[in-house]
């Protein structure tokens, strides 16, 4: 299909979770899945955090990763509406996944092995939602993050 010239500049640029704790999702998407923060904004009473894979191979800086966020696709903003964090009482939001409402589903990353990233998210002490040995699909599965959301883990040469 072509598209439109009304919609030939469209891009799909990012998907917005609402987190709790600011630095746990932080650790978890940086350090586990490896994203990088391309930036970061900050109000009175919230905070929004961009991140998104880095495949420059490290030749764009700060300043040019800052520009490049609505040009680009593939970005996660983590909403973080302060004080979460250290309200006991808050129950978290909801991941879209549980009763009741089913909704949303999940995120999706692409690697090249998936059972080496499946062995390094268990040695970091990851929970799963679904590991490759369950269910009938063997070859991807489900993480989660600190808030409960699904990351699924999938082959760069997946066929459905």
């Amino acid at each position: 299909m072509v598209r439109s010239e009304e919609t030939k500049s469209f891009r799909f640029n990012h998907t917005m979770y609402r987190v709790k704790d600011p630095q746990k999702s932080l650790q978890f998407y940086q350090e586990v899945l490896g994203m990088e923060l391309i930036d970061k904004a900050e109000f009175s009473s919230f905070t929004l955090y961009f991140l998104a894979f880095d495949h420059s191979g490290g030749s764009d800086d700060v300043s040019a990763k800052k520009l490049q966020r609505f040009k680009r696709e593939g970005v996660l903003e983590l909403t973080h509406n302060h004080g979460t964090e250290s309200d006991a009482s808050f129950a978290g939001y909801a991941s879209g996944n549980d009763e009741p409402g089913k909704g949303y589903g999940h995120i999706a990353i692409t690697v090249d092995d998936v059972q080496a990233a499946c062995a390094r998210f268990e040695k970091l002490g990851v929970p799963f939602k679904k590991r490759l040995t369950d269910g009938m699909m063997k070859n991807i599965a489900f993480i989660k993050d600190p808030d409960g959301y699904w990351v699924e883990i999938l082959p760069n040469t997946y066929e459905v």
